[in-house]
């Protein structure tokens, strides 16, 4: 199934998992789909490994984790960000290294306060190879840090290869 790309989320500076200037980060790319549902696209390396040829388990919650967190961003205009409040996964398969590995994320429920999403690690054969979940409270970014975050370290970067649709297993 192809679903079109309606928005890309902004990579910040030092991020772990969306830093562009982060050495040892994913340097991930987050993309908007028509249906509300967020993909991140990243390719882990070999110093993301645990057992050699695969994802740390660790780096895999980081990126269940932030693609989660990311769904409220642009969610019905509200600039809101969604802080961790509870997180757990499943792991199915190993993530290899070396390839593009898709997260696909979505809200499931919503209330004035906080929401609640689900997301996955889809493995190039489409398979998927962990599973997450979370509740998240939605904050304004003045509530969660001190920084110039938005003026400093968080820009959209195009890249040649943005896509313009998704295709999704």
């Amino acid at each position: 199934m192809k679903l079109k790309v309606t928005g890309k989320q902004p990579n910040s500076k030092d991020c772990f998992v969306c830093g562009l200037e982060n050495d040892f980060g994913l340097k991930s790319y987050f993309y908007e789909l028509e249906n509300g549902e967020l993909i991140a696209r990243f390719f882990p390396a070999d110093q993301h490994q645990s057992y050699p040829g695969r994802l740390h388990g660790g780096i895999s919650a980081a990126i269940l984790d932030e693609t989660l967190g990311r769904l409220i961003i642009n969610h019905k205009g509200s600039g809101l960000w969604g802080v961790t409040l509870e997180f757990s996964m499943k792991f199915r398969k190993p993530v290899p290294l070396g390839q593009e590995v898709l997260v696909r994320a979505r809200v499931t429920s919503e209330n004035k306060r906080t929401f609640e999403g689900t997301a996955e690690i889809v493995l190039a054969d489409g398979a998927v190879a962990v599973e997450g979940r979370g509740r998240y409270l939605k904050m304004s970014l003045s509530n969660i840090t001190e920084d110039d975050f938005q003026g400093e370290q968080w820009h959209i970067v195009a890249q040649e290869d943005d896509p313009i649709e998704i295709e999704l297993p």
